[in-house]
């Protein structure tokens, strides 16, 4: 039985790339059951909620505007906006307006959000370990660039 590495010469640039989308597909999927069974199991957290507040650690101030969080995310302004109430009820992220733009509003991360996500991370970390382990560092930062150009990531947006 040959494997799609054996025969990668022999194939077109189409079915290579179905092949490369189905397995990334495949292997997000995965990876994503996994950090979401972890950080619910452990934090209470969807992979979802430690998205919104890993970005929003990570941005200038803990803040983003809601629109720069949808880009990072891969969402509406609006599904965004619905992902955040239960972590503003929580306590975790909270709401704050532009004084000089009332039609501007960011999501900010609280002292509690900060402290669960430093927790989550270290969790999300040793999944993140246990399923990059069989891959030489140097692929996966090679992958980890080439992932980012797919999701059109920059400095300013990842």
């Amino acid at each position: 039985m040959s494997t799609a590495v054996d025969t990668l010469g022999s194939r077109s640039g189409t079915d290579m790339g179905l092949d490369f989308c189905i397995r990334l597909s495949r292997a997000h999927a995965t990876v994503m059951r996994r950090l979401d069974s972890v950080l619910s199991g452990l934090h209470g957290l969807s992979f979802s909620d430690f998205m919104i507040l890993y970005y929003l650690e990570r941005a200038p101030s803990a803040k983003l505007r809601r629109v720069d969080l949808a880009e990072r995310l891969g969402l509406t302004a609006s599904g965004v906006t619905r992902s955040l109430l239960p972590l503003e009820k929580l306590g975790l992220v909270s709401r704050q307006t532009d004084p000089r733009d009332a039609r501007v509003g960011y999501a900010t991360l609280t002292e509690s959000g900060r402290q669960l996500l430093g927790y989550a991370v270290a969790s999300a970390g040793v999944v993140a370990q246990e399923s990059t382990d069989l891959v030489p560092v140097d692929q996966i930062e090679t992958m980890s660039v080439l992932l980012g150009r797919l999701a059109g990531m920059n400095s300013a947006n990842s």
